[in-house]
């Protein structure tokens, strides 16, 4: 599955807004989207609270996967915003 590595953008990390917006993104794309820390297990990316999980802090790197290239670039420029200024 193609991936790429991006550094969390937000303040305050991964957590609810973010996550939120994140996932949302994810249903709308209709397809498999994982979230993973180095490290660490893959979680599903259309899943808020799967998201928080990882516990991403600003600045930690997170791997985005996904089968489809452009939803995958489209995650992980959301992944490397400040989602917290929107």
């Amino acid at each position: 599955m193609p991936s790429r590595t991006v550094t969390v953008g937000s303040r305050v990390g991964l957590h609810a807004r973010p996550a939120a917006l994140i996932a949302e993104a994810v249903g709308q794309a209709g397809v498999p989207v994982t979230l993973a820390t180095a490290g660490g297990n893959p979680v599903d990316a259309g899943s808020p609270l799967m998201i928080m999980t990882l516990g991403a802090k600003q600045g930690a790197e997170v791997v985005v996967s996904s089968d489809d290239q452009a939803t995958l670039d489209r995650i992980a420029d959301l992944v490397a915003q400040d989602l917290d200024a929107r």
